[in-house]
């Protein structure tokens, strides 16, 4: 069987409900890599938060983080780092918006929020990975990955058409859910960091298979040759892609199931 590259996306996607990976994943992505094919996590999540699941596999892949601001090796080895403009971060920063709404930036190393926010840690409680409180007025502008605000998706909507104004072809603006708006670099995104890997890899898109179920994976799933949409997708995935399959929900191991039926696992 020809080796694929089978690259997920975490929450939504290959993680449950309860953002922990299923027994049934672990098994039949363990069973494909003993089969020669290669796994790629690509998530909005930070590198050292991704990890953890790498870890949990106990299998080799590469780690697309941030929404493609970074690319690491299965060693830990970094590949690639695309930071917003210190001078567009800057403006982002200062963006003013609703008290409710929660500023983040993620930095090569850590995670910084502008005030105390339980509801952020939730989704990482298995992980371990939290954040730093750092009042926006010291936050930095070098160094960042992703800007994310977080909050209510009318007041993300507004904030969202002001980002646009600030920076144009220089950031790239999408949502990992309705309530996580994320900016970074002009021409950041799973996708085009997918593409480069492949090229490391000496693979062709036609040779990926690509699992998501949100807008920050759309242009993944665009470039893969099988892309394939959760049951739990945004309603808008299908008429973005204008192609791909509606699998399984992701509480129900919906990837696990689709690879299981590909592969005759």
């Amino acid at each position: 069987m020809t080796p694929r590259l089978i690259v997920s996306d975490l929450d939504g996607t290959l993680l449950g409900s309860d953002h922990v990976l299923h027994e049934s994943t672990i098994e039949v992505l363990r069973a494909l890599t003993e089969q020669g094919h290669q796994l790629t996590l690509a998530s909005g999540r930070h590198y050292r938060d991704m990890k953890v699941f790498r870890d949990e596999l106990g299998v080799p892949m590469h780690l697309i983080s941030s929404n493609g601001a970074y690319t690491h090796a299965p060693d830990d080895t970094l590949l690639a780092a695309h930071h917003v403009d210190p001078e567009k971060a800057r403006a982002l920063i200062e963006l003013e918006r609703p008290a409710n709404v929660r500023l983040s930036l993620y930095l090569d190393d850590a995670w910084y929020i502008d005030s105390e926010s339980p509801g952020h840690l939730a989704m990482h409680a298995a992980t371990g990975f939290v954040y730093q409180v750092v009042p926006a007025s010291e936050m930095p502008v070098n160094g960042i990955g992703k800007v994310l605000y977080g909050g209510d998706p009318l007041e993300l909507a507004r904030i969202e058409a002001s980002v646009r104004q600030i920076g144009g072809d220089d950031l790239h603006v999408t949502y990992s859910t309705p309530n996580s708006l994320e900016i970074m670099a002009g021409g950041v995104n799973k996708g085009v960091a997918l593409a480069a890997l492949l090229e490391r890899l000496n693979l062709r898109a036609e040779e990926c298979l690509a699992f998501g179920d949100n807008l920050n994976d759309v242009e993944m799933l665009a470039l893969a040759g099988e892309a394939h949409y959760m049951a739990n997708a945004h309603p808008e995935m299908a008429g973005r892609l204008g192609r791909g399959r509606q699998i399984g929900h992701h509480h129900e191991a919906g990837v696990a199931e689709l690879l299981r039926e590909r592969f005759g696992l």
